[in-house]
């Protein structure tokens, strides 16, 4: 780049800021700032942690808890019959008669954790799991309960649970994001279901992939404006030292603009994500044996098995929240796990595609030593009724937030049991309900974070992502 006369600072960063990237890349900076710094709101916050990192599997659309995780007899008794007892008032569709599962149930592991016949490799890591199955308090449309699932709140804008734990721990390393999302999904809050609100951009979460609907194949998935076609890295790294230079000889004279350091961290780290995103993503330098081991060498489950291998490949790198999300358009609708109808169908081909890879993370993960300090949590953004949808030629559920099964695994909690419990028919949670402000509150604490006290001041008052609710589920802590 040359430099005349006419060049002044508003110009010289316009020019670099494009050649990174520009503003799609302040999200991504250097450690944690505001822990060096003493901000009381995060110093403060930080408590003995069990784990370093989450990798969030989020099931869009909505899984069905009581054909997957949550066996009810007496539902299958009652099949066909009226529900014995008033059920929400506030529904998205006309509900039927009580339907059974289509699908048997058997114990697993030497916990016994119940699985339906559909899961035909996640049994071989059932005892690492923790069952949670009285989740609750989420919205009755997918919109309300992504945003409610993912930022805490499901109407007002506010900053995602990602860039919470960003905001909260700041990066373990130097040349990656610490807030990643592989594949989002563009439906149902899209990017302000990672984005960071009020909190600084910088806490955003950096797709890995343009968000889209369906998700992007996983094999196309490419960090966006990371390359500068014209200039090398020599270039680059010289224009770097140029506006590091300048910003220096601001500070000498008594100025120092913090927004302008920022935003040069987030270039240097843009110029250090050439060499180590790429490499981060060649899953080339994997065995054959750890390719097979996710699926990869089956069409069914290649998209969502890589999507798993990259999580692991960015977890061992120390990305500090990484977000898997699976919204496969199926092959006669598009509705992701959202079966209003074709239930048997849509839950068959939806759970070939992810079986296989979620077992391969786990054992994956185990087997690396990572598994200890790395939680992983399953779930999307309610359940499904035990009654049928009227009006579908074949069988669905509805929407159901009164209660339902997220299951958790490694990171501080404990393995091989099951918490909550839903009625006998999986509608209302009976018992140690565990409402979305609960699941905060528990995966901040397990990352060494106090939710009561990770605050940020925005227009006058103090905010936290559990808001003024949530209570950590200290029966499934480790």
């Amino acid at each position: 780049m040359l430099i005349d006369r006419t060049t002044n600072r508003r110009n010289l960063l316009n020019r670099i800021c494009l050649g990174f990237g520009g503003i799609a890349l302040t999200s991504m900076l250097d450690r944690n700032e505001n822990v060096r710094a003493g901000n009381p709101a995060v110093a403060g916050a930080r408590i003995p942690a069990s784990a370093k990192r989450v990798i969030f599997l989020f099931m869009h659309g909505g899984p069905s808890h009581i054909d997957l995780f949550d066996p009810k007899p007496r539902l299958d008794r009652d099949d066909g019959k009226e529900l014995p007892f008033d059920g929400s008032r506030v529904t998205f569709a006309d509900r039927g008669k009580l339907m059974r599962s289509p699908w048997k149930f058997r114990p697993c592991g030497e916990s016994g954790i119940p699985m339906s016949e559909l899961w035909q490799h996640l049994p071989q890591v059932a005892d690492e799991m923790c069952m949670i199955h009285s989740v609750c308090e989420t919205n009755v449309a997918h919109g309300g309960a992504c945003m409610k699932l993912h930022t805490g709140d499901e109407s007002q804008l506010r900053p995602s649970m990602g860039s919470w734990v960003s905001y909260g721990l700041g990066s373990a390393n130097d040349n990656l994001p610490t807030f990643l999302t592989i594949c989002p999904t563009s439906l149902h809050g899209g990017v302000n279901n990672f984005g960071s609100a009020f909190l600084p951009a910088r806490y955003a979460g950096v797709p890995l992939g343009t968000p889209g609907y369906p998700n992007a194949a996983a094999k196309d998935a490419r960090f966006e404006f990371l390359e500068n076609a014209n200039l090398n890295r020599t270039q680059q790294r010289l224009q770097l030292q140029l506006l590091r230079k300048l910003h220096d000889v601001r500070k000498a004279d008594g100025i120092n603009p913090t927004e302008l350091d920022a935003r040069l961290q987030s270039f240097e780290l843009a110029f250090r994500m050439q060499s180590a995103a790429p490499e981060a993503m060649d899953i080339r330098q994997e065995s054959a044996a750890t390719r097979e081991l996710y699926g990869l060498d089956d069409p069914d489950t290649a998209n969502f098995g890589r999507e798993c291998l990259l999580a692991r490949r960015f977890a061992e790198r120390d990305v500090r929240f990484i977000q898997v999300s699976h919204a496969n358009s199926l092959p006669f609708n598009n509705e992701q796990w959202d079966q209003h109808t074709h239930l048997k169908r849509g839950h068959e081909i939806n759970v070939r595609q992810i079986d296989k890879p979620i077992t391969g993370l786990l054992i994956d993960l185990k087997q690396r030593g990572l598994l200890d300090d790395t939680l992983v949590i399953w779930g999307g953004e309610f359940g499904r009724t035990p009654t049928v949808q009227i009006g579908n030629a074949e069988p669905g559920r509805d929407h159901h937030p009164e209660g339902f099964t997220m299951w958790m695994a490694g990171g501080g909690v404990k393995s091989g049991i099951r918490y909550g419990r839903t009625d006998d028919y999986g509608y209302y949670a009976i018992e140690d309900r565990f409402t979305i402000h609960d699941l905060h509150a528990t995966l901040l604490h397990l990352l060494g974070l106090d939710h009561e006290r990770l605050t940020f001041r925005h227009t006058g008052r103090d905010y936290r992502l559990t808001d003024v609710y949530g209570n950590v589920a200290r029966a499934i802590l480790a």
